[in-house]
């Protein structure tokens, strides 16, 4: 049986590697072995960073809660205890985009989260 070297699959290959590494600094796109390493470490980061993204996010939502609750006189640990004694279900997100939309709707549920922990 005569030998088959394969020389089409293996350039194809290495193409979709080479393509993947495009715009890379340097021989990072230009030599597929250290395009290779790069595209592999740029997968790793991106699963690493899907999960990341979701903390970052939260970060940031409590931080925008916590400055808004504190222009209508709480903390935010003290208006997150004050919304589930009023029985408030809300999530972050949404709270932080009242805070930054609508101030005075937030007011309101500030003075609510008020009301519960007066009580």
């Amino acid at each position: 049986m005569p030998r088959v070297k394969g020389g089409t699959v293996t350039r194809r290959r290495r193409n979709r590697t080479l393509k993947l590494a495009k715009g890379y600094y340097g021989a990072k796109s230009k030599l597929f072995k250290t395009a290779k390493q790069a595209v592999m470490k740029s997968y790793m980061y991106a699963y690493r960073d899907r999960r990341q993204k979701k903390r970052d996010f939260r970060k940031l939502w409590i931080t925008r809660i916590n400055a808004a609750a504190r222009i209508n006189g709480l903390s935010y640990s003290k208006l997150m205890h004050g919304l589930n004694l009023a029985g408030i279900e809300m999530n972050r997100k949404m709270l932080a985009d009242l805070a930054v939309t609508d101030a005075d709707a937030f007011a309101k549920i500030a003075d609510q989260a008020k009301e519960a922990l007066a009580k």
